[in-house]
Parts: C-alpha cells; structure tokens; sequence
C-alpha cells in the first residue's frame, strides 16, 4: 500500500485500504464480522497484547470476549483468497526502486554474526567495553 509519505493523495491511500479491507474480509469465512472485528483490534491495540479478553475492550471491538473466544475456535479463512489478497499489495520502495523493510529478528546481539555483502547496514555492538586495542 501508499503512504500519505509517499507522495500518494491521501484519497488514493485511503481507497487502496479500504479496497484490501474489502478483500481481507472476503477471505473470512466463518464467524467473519468477528475474525474481523479481532483484527481490528489487534492492529489498535496500543502495545503487546497480554489476553485475549482484553482485545475485548479495544474501541474497535464491539462484541463481548466471549465473541473472541468463539471467532478463534469457530472462525474459517480462506488462506488462498489472502494469499492472493497480501500478494496484490504494492511494497514500499526506496527512491532507488528497491524494497525497503527494516526487521531486526534477533532476541539478543550476536556481535560474531556474519552479514551478507548486499547488506546495506550491518551493525556490530562493541565488545571492548570503550578500551580500544
């Protein structure tokens, strides 16, 4: 999807994502207003999400959380149709053209990790405690 950042009428952005939500809720086959409603409340949720009751109290989420219960125990996606869906996005670009998506994977630092050559940015933690050898 645009961004508003990227140059993209703020009209466009909004109608690209209110087409993918059209489509993601396509992809929900059972229990679909919930499934829905639950993802909602996920993506608002305004840090880690400790309990499933609790994604309950989110403003998104209208139904009680006995409907969270029920939308992940009953609930069908058709994961073709979303696979479809996520592969139809445009993924941000850098102004070189090339696809920009920052992820950091790694619980703990691994000073020793070798980094590919392709990599742009490779960060290495000092181990010498400031004394330099």
């Amino acid at each position: 999807m645009s961004s508003v950042a990227d140059g993209a009428a703020p009209g466009q952005v909004l109608a690209e994502l209110s087409s993918f939500r059209m489509e993601l809720y396509e992809t929900l086959t059972r229990r679909g207003d919930a499934l829905f409603e639950l993802t909602d409340a996920v993506l608002c949720a305004g840090g880690p999400v400790v309990s499933l009751p609790e994604l309950s109290l989110e403003g998104v989420h209208r139904r009680g959380h006995g409907a969270v219960y029920d939308a992940l125990a009953g609930g069908r996606v058709d994961v073709h149709k979303l696979r479809m869906a996520l592969a139809g996005l445009v993924l941000p670009r850098g102004t070189d053209g090339r696809i920009s998506i920052a992820l950091d994977v790694a619980p703990w630092p691994r000073p020793d990790a070798e980094c590919p050559p392709e990599r742009l940015h490779c960060h290495r933690p000092c181990r010498c405690a400031g004394v330099t050898v």
